[in-house]
């Protein structure tokens, strides 16, 4: 049997789609169809701050508010977006988040080698997701094309962003907050 979400619960997954959405506005363009942005900071934040199901529950608010508002990456919005160039990514910050999260959970991290390590993995459904579509929409079928412009050109600056996501969950586990996946007496 699924527990119940709380009203705080709800509260906390809009709070990090709306985080999201603000990541999305702090881009710039790289090689390619798709910007380098501040989302997959959030999106590794909400994976270790919220768990699994709660994390995944914002990131698909994020992605249903983005069809009507101009929230993601560049102030764009709406269905061609989720199908386009960079759909594949954005799909990928609900996998990453919730295997993130699920992660955390499931081994109740708490060192910020054990968290960087957890949001590290959550990079993989992103990038996995986001190069496979980046390929399929762009009709590019040479391996090192895809995996240069898919992956490595976001990777140095994701890393950086696992280490902050990892130092940033540290610091608020040891706060009083009872958040879902570092909280609540663990």
């Amino acid at each position: 049997m699924t527990k119940a979400h709380t009203t705080r619960d709800l509260a906390l997954a809009a709070l990090f789609a709306a985080l999201t959405a603000a990541g999305a506005y702090v881009s710039f363009p790289l090689y390619g169809a798709v910007p380098f942005s501040l989302q997959v900071l959030v999106v590794l934040l909400a994976g270790l701050l919220l768990g699994a199901r709660l994390a995944a529950l914002s990131m698909t608010a994020y992605l249903l508010v983005g069809l009507v508002a101009p929230v993601y990456a560049g102030g764009s919005s709406g269905f061609g977006v989720l199908v386009g160039p960079a759909g594949g990514y954005l799909w990928g910050f609900i996998a990453g988040a919730a295997l993130t999260g699920l992660i955390v959970e499931r081994w109740r991290l708490r060192s910020a080698a054990a968290l960087a390590a957890a949001a590290a993995a959550g990079l993989a459904p992103i990038y996995i997701l986001g190069a496979g579509w980046l390929a399929f929409s762009l009709r590019v079928s040479d391996p090192a094309v895809v995996v240069g412009a898919g992956v490595l050109q976001f990777l140095p600056g994701d890393l950086l962003k696992v280490a902050a996501a990892a130092l940033v969950a540290r610091a608020l586990a040891a706060a009083p907050l009872e958040l879902p996946a570092l909280g609540r007496g663990r």
